[in-house]
Order: C-alpha cells, then sequence, then structure tokens
C-alpha cells in the first residue's frame, strides 16, 4: 500500500500531466503575469469575478512540475469562492510553504499535496507563483470594464 507521499506525488504528477483550468479566458476582469527569475518558471492568470465571487478561472505558461501543478491546484481550490476566501487561502498557502502552519485540507484542497515542498527551499517560490500571482491580481489588478457592468 502507498504511503502518503507516494499519492501526494502521483496528485501532483497528475495535475501537472493534466492540469484543471488550463488556458485563457476571453474578457477577463483581471489578468496578470508572473515569473520566476531563478528558475525561468513563467505563468499568466485570467480572472472572472462576478458580485465578488471568482466564477472562471484560466492559467498558461511554462515551468517544472512543481510550478505547473500548483497553478492547477490552485485554480481548482478558488473557483467558486469569494474574493476575500481566495485571499484566505492563498494566505494559508504561503504560510504551509514557510513551514509557520500544518496544511489543512478544507482549506486548500489537493494544494494539500504540496506540503512537502516546504522541506526544499528552492522549490518553495514554484510553488507560491500561481498563488501569489493571483494574490497581486486580486489586491492590484486593473479591473477591466466588465467589472463595472
Amino acid at each position: 500500500m502507498p504511503g502518503l507521499d507516494d499519492l501526494y506525488q502521483q496528485l501532483i504528477l497528475d495535475h501537472y500531466r493534466r492540469p484543471r483550468h488550463r488556458g485563457t479566458l476571453t474578457d477577463p476582469t483581471i489578468e496578470v503575469d508572473q515569473h520566476n527569475p531563478l528558475c525561468g518558471d513563467e505563468l499568466h492568470i485570467t480572472v472572472r469575478i462576478v458580485d465578488d465571487q471568482i466564477t472562471e478561472i484560466a492559467h498558461a505558461g511554462e515551468g517544472c512540475s512543481i510550478s505547473q501543478s500548483s497553478a492547477s491546484m490552485m485554480s481548482d481550490a478558488v473557483v467558486g469562492h469569494s474574493v476575500a476566501d481566495a485571499l484566505t487561502m492563498i494566505e494559508h498557502f504561503r504560510r504551509v510553504m514557510h513551514g509557520d502552519v500544518a496544511a489543512d485540507e478544507t482549506i486548500l484542497g489537493d494544494a494539500i499535496a504540496l506540503e512537502g515542498v516546504a522541506k526544499y527551499p528552492v522549490r518553495i517560490k514554484c510553488a507560491l507563483l500561481s498563488w501569489m500571482a493571483l494574490k497581486d491580481g486580486l489586491i492590484n489588478g486593473t479591473p477591466t470594464a466588465q467589472e463595472d457592468q
């Protein structure tokens, strides 16, 4: 019987091989680009927000299995949640990656599988890339005209 680490590794590979919410949205509320200069990971996130709810999200980019699977997991976690709830999830994930708290599956969903990345400081930025991109977009993003409708 495989151990928890094996199951988590399989989950990470599944999100890498079959990413959820991959692509771009037309007419998004928010768009944001992030780049990790240390390893070359690149990410473009588009988000649609209606009545303070994240109704759709898509991500595109290139990078390692950790950054790309993390983007998939993050996208799954935040769709259908309010902006405030998404920001809470992002902060929880950031704290998990820095070893400040234990991961809570009820908050992170599949992204709990990335908890072990905290043991490898050089990979933490890979895991955080999409989460910090979304945070940047939600806090500092330039709303499009669609949001005003």
